[in-house]
């Protein structure tokens, strides 16, 4: 279905623009274009991403690592968003990242890199969505732990807490599918109010004591982590690392985006600075506020958000109200999350990057009404469900893993930044090996041509983001206590191998005879024709 063509879908101008450049780069229009950049602006980077992992910042040596940490994750990953930025504005598809690296890659290599890009984004987008949903279970068990304290939830309580989680994620995504773009509003609303909620709260109250602007800003504690301080230190950065590390997922919606070239760039862009200002909002009242944090480490849901939220405001029915707000974060943060997991999964199996391609490339139209007893669909409720329902699905058997092993389902989280860190990372590189110019014979090499350019200033930002990368991929390696036993063990490198050696095998098995790429941009390649595998040097 081709949604230009259809009578019952109002376009406007930059629609059409928008529609014509997408057939330029080789795909025809599926999905309504209903959303504007405060739409997709707070999509996938919220505080919550600081509050699931708050155990870690409070291990990784507390207020000093929490603030300036902060600080550091937000100044490396502004090189990311400006080099991504950079690339999306030429290039504004849901394909993101792996329709990048095919673009910019030479001939010989284009091919498997892009495979091997369009998997880490997959894979990256699943682990994202499913750290997500099941960080708000363990937000639900730490709300109702409120209440009653005495109740300590079993892996399976929790894990059918999580399936309730997906199911509520499930009915948005799919029954209010023409809705989520106004949920994105009325999530951006929450958001803010929230956060400011929570400043005055905490502030005004801190039952538990207060401290000075000195150790708010500089208290560092190394004990809890055993590592030397340093490094300690680092650890620290885990949190935001993790909440920063969706921000390339903004160009799985590129196609529902009004005026793509100039929106998805600078959602990327400008979530940075939001994201790092909402994060100073929520940090700050809890480092001038900080309970013992010996206590709060104790907790055996190790969630010990709410706990600390009862402590500062006094009372139980403070410490939920603080929860709440929270806790409505990472349910409107989930479903953007999945959202845009889905439209990834849905990108590349239209590419026919993984199996049974048909099925999950498919767009369907959820709803049908009917006007004078001639039937049409209403184009506002299309989505890719059985894209969604393939990630919804394998969240759902991924997350059985905790029922054997919480630490080795921890291991998700950091293999979800490291799949797309590297993602991320593939086209940088390529852009940079090729001195910042596309592929041999297109008619406009520069990058810096494209609509969102940085000009001078792409070369630094480019260096920076890959080895601000190569630095995560370490990090999110490493275990955040010593002495190392089963139950602290970092097994994200260990998944992320065994991602990687599977896709290479399938890419063997079935990838090699079925990926042709994506197709390539009519207006940069002229003639050149899919899978084209001729030899090239840059």
């Amino acid at each position: 279905m081709s949604v230009e063509k259809e009578a019952s879908v109002q376009i406007d101008d930059s629609d059409v623009v928008a529609i014509h450049d997408l057939k330029e780069l080789g795909y025809e229009q599926e999905l309504v274009r209903s959303r504007g950049l405060p739409h997709i602006l707070f999509s996938v980077i919220t505080a919550c991403g600081l509050a699931a992992p708050i155990a870690t910042s409070l291990v990784g040596g507390g207020p000093a690592s929490m603030f300036w940490g902060l600080l550091v994750v937000s100044l490396s990953t502004l090189a990311v968003a400006l080099s991504l930025a950079e690339i999306a504005s030429k290039y504004p598809t849901s394909g993101g990242a792996y329709y990048w690296t095919y673009q910019l890659a030479p001939r010989r290599y284009r091919l498997v890199l892009s495979y091997v890009t369009g998997w880490l984004i997959v894979t990256g987008d699943w682990m994202l969505a499913l750290s997500a949903a099941f960080g708000t279970a363990q937000f639900f068990v730490a709300g109702v732990g409120i209440y009653h304290p005495e109740w300590e939830a079993t892996a399976w309580q929790t894990y059918l807490i999580f399936l309730g989680i997906l199911l509520v994620i499930a009915i948005f995504c799919i029954f209010f599918n023409r809705y989520l773009p106004l949920l994105e509003v009325v999530s951006a609303c929450w958001i803010v109010l929230g956060l400011i909620t929570l400043l005055i709260s905490l502030s005004v109250r801190a039952r538990a004591g207060r401290h000075s602007a000195e150790f708010a800003f500089t208290h560092f504690d190394a004990s809890f982590s055993g590592w030397p301080a340093g490094w300690t230190f680092f650890i620290g950065l885990f949190p935001a690392g993790y909440t920063f590390s969706g921000v390339g997922m903004i160009a799985s919606m590129a196609e529902e985006v009004h005026k793509p070239a100039l929106n998805v760039p600078r959602a990327m862009v400008w979530s940075v600075p939001i994201g790092w200002l909402m994060g100073v909002v929520f940090i700050l009242p809890i480092t001038f506020t900080l309970p013992d944090v010996a206590e709060l480490l104790q907790v055996s849901s190790v969630q010990p958000i709410a706990v600390l939220f009862t402590m500062v405001m006094g009372s139980k029915g403070g410490g939920f109200g603080m929860w709440f707000i929270v806790f409505g974060i990472a349910l409107f943060c989930s479903i953007s999350i999945n959202c845009a997991a889905s439209r990834a999964t849905w990108s590349f199996a239209r590419d026919k990057g993984i199996p049974f391609s048909s099925t999950f490339a498919k767009v369907t139209s959820v709803g049908k009404r009917s006007t004078d007893d001639v039937p049409f669909n209403d184009h506002s409720s299309d989505l890719p469900l059985n894209a969604l329902l393939l990630s919804l699905a394998i969240q759902a058997l991924l997350g059985l893993i905790y029922l054997g092993s919480s630490a080795a389902f921890n291991a998700f989280v950091g293999v979800e930044v490291m799949c797309l860190g590297a993602s991320y990372a593939i086209p940088i590189i390529v852009l940079l090996v090729g001195g910042r110019r596309g592929v041999k014979g297109s008619r406009s090499k520069e990058i810096e041509g494209a609509p969102y350019a940085l000009g001078k200033w792409g070369w630094v930002c480019n260096v920076i983001a890959v080895l601000w990368v190569a630095l995560e991929m370490v990090l999110f390696s490493m275990p955040a206590v010593l002495p190392v036993e089963e139950g602290t063990m970092n097994y994200a490198s260990v998944v992320f191998v065994g991602f990687a050696a599977i896709s290479a095998c399938w890419y063997m098995i079935n990838g090699r005879f079925h990926y042709a790429g994506p197709p390539v941009a009519k207006q940069l390649e002229g003639n050149d024709t899919r899978g084209n595998e001729e030899a090239d040097v840059y």
